[in-house]
């Protein structure tokens, strides 16, 4: 009995669970960084308003993201929320950066690194050793 040839498991586009995969580079057209935004993984991202009905330029992605961030959520939970690698997630916030739909809380640093009292205590601290 002859079977037809079995492609090579590396060749396959299919999850036998999921269907066709889609591939995070095709999300975001091959780009690897955000047109806008650095999005540390505790940025934390709200929509600023409700998902477009009409949605040009953007993938369903997007929409998912917008929904999700109706209420505040760190780039962590998008991540986990989606179950994209998160330098994809990163370029489709910055999308909806630049487009408006979303706005930014980067995180604040404890300490102003141009502040030299700073390093003028840590110098102290380390001649006190």
């Amino acid at each position: 009995m002859n079977y037809p040839p079995q492609e090579p498991e590396h060749e396959r586009w299919l999850d036998e669970s999921a269907g066709p995969l889609v591939r995070p580079y095709v999300m975001t057209s091959g780009r690897l960084q955000p047109v806008r935004g650095e999005f540390d993984l505790i940025t934390l991202v709200e929509a600023t308003g409700p998902a477009p009905s009409v949605a040009i330029g953007l993938g369903p992605e997007h929409l998912s993201i917008i929904r999700l961030c109706q209420t505040l959520m760190s780039v962590a939970e998008i991540t986990a929320h989606l179950d994209l690698p998160t330098g994809t997630v990163r370029v489709l916030l910055g999308d909806l950066l630049d487009k408006g739909l979303v706005t930014v809380q980067e995180p604040q640093p404890e300490i102003d690194m141009q502040d030299l009292r700073m390093y003028q205590a840590v110098i102290d601290g380390l001649r006190a050793l």
